[in-house]
């Protein structure tokens, strides 16, 4: 499946993470190709937590999930998502999500769903970054750099998106140079979304929470993603919603990468409202491997 090239590509990628019910509690998802080569990892989280909330109580909303890349998923081929519903309680209910293609696992994840109660609140602040402003968006980058992108890459990265992002902090994919550990990128939907559908807001911000993540573990190394000499990719992802937000306002996501060996980079990321609300936490850890010659 491809994007399209018009208005309703925010329509696309909802539907694509709605899914199709083919038997109790077994959901089948379509492919997209973003010019990765696999299943982009963000579309297999996004449909795995919309497979298990398809499970529940619309009073139950995620508050936390945790997953493991198993194989490289075909961007060609449907995935077929199996749901085991653990655990209903009256206040928490646990799902476990096996995504698979061709017969074999490629992902596996666990969700808790909170009904939501009182407490106590506290946060950290949101640090003081520029944007969204002023800052160049990812498809404004392609096009600049677009004289020394292949053809078929640069397609991908020209047509319309349906969440936009604006990296504050770039390197340049064809002359990096080694920067700290830390990525602030702001991003949005395009269009609105009923804010009704807080399940829809939830596993589209799953979806978007793989975007540069990876990466960041990256800038202290003067590589990216895009480097020949480099295999990188998602080993896993772990995911706490904390507040209630809207995706289609601004989001800026903090990203950390605190330590980078064995082969393996961490990274930890803080998603923030633009009034300074903290909605959300990732971590991940990914794979980075020096190809030898």
């Amino acid at each position: 499946m491809r994007l399209m090239h018009g208005k309703n590509v925010l329509e696309e990628l909802l539907l694509l993470l709605q899914l199709e019910k083919i038997e109790e509690n077994i959901f089948r998802g379509q492919s997209q190709d973003l010019g990765y080569g696999n299943v982009f990892g963000g579309q297999v989280i996004g449909q795995s937590l919309s497979a298990a909330s398809r499970t529940l109580d619309p009073d139950f909303h995620a508050h936390s999930l945790h997953g493991y890349f198993m194989r490289a998923g075909d961007a060609s081929l449907p995935i077929v998502y199996t749901v085991d519903c653990i655990r209903d309680g009256t206040s928490f209910v646990t799902r476990r999500v096996v995504a698979v293609q061709k017969g074999k696992a490629i992902f596996s994840m666990a969700a808790s769903f909170h009904r939501g109660e009182d407490g106590y609140a506290h946060q950290n602040p949101m640090p003081d970054i520029k944007g969204p402003e002023g800052i160049e968006s990812e498809v404004e980058m392609a096009h600049r750099l677009s004289d020394q992108i292949p053809p078929v890459i640069l397609e991908k990265l020209l047509c319309k998106k349906p969440i936009e992002i604006r990296v504050v902090n770039p390197v340049n994919p064809f002359s990096p140079k080694p920067m700290p550990p830390e990525k602030y990128v702001w991003f949005r939907a395009i269009d609105k979304i009923p804010p009704r559908d807080a399940a829809a807001h939830r596993y589209l911000l799953a979806y978007a929470s793989d975007f540069h993540l990876v990466t960041t573990s990256l800038y202290p190394h003067g590589k990216t993603f895009w480097s020949p000499d480099m295999q990188v990719a998602s080993l896993d992802h772990s995911m706490w919603f904390h507040r209630q937000f809207c995706m289609d306002d601004w989001l800026l996501y903090v990203m950390k990468s605190p330590t980078a060996c064995n082969g393996r980079g961490l990274n930890i990321g803080s998603i923030y409202t633009r009034e300074g609300i903290l909605v959300a936490s990732v971590a991940q850890e990914g794979l980075l491997r020096p190809l030898k010659k």
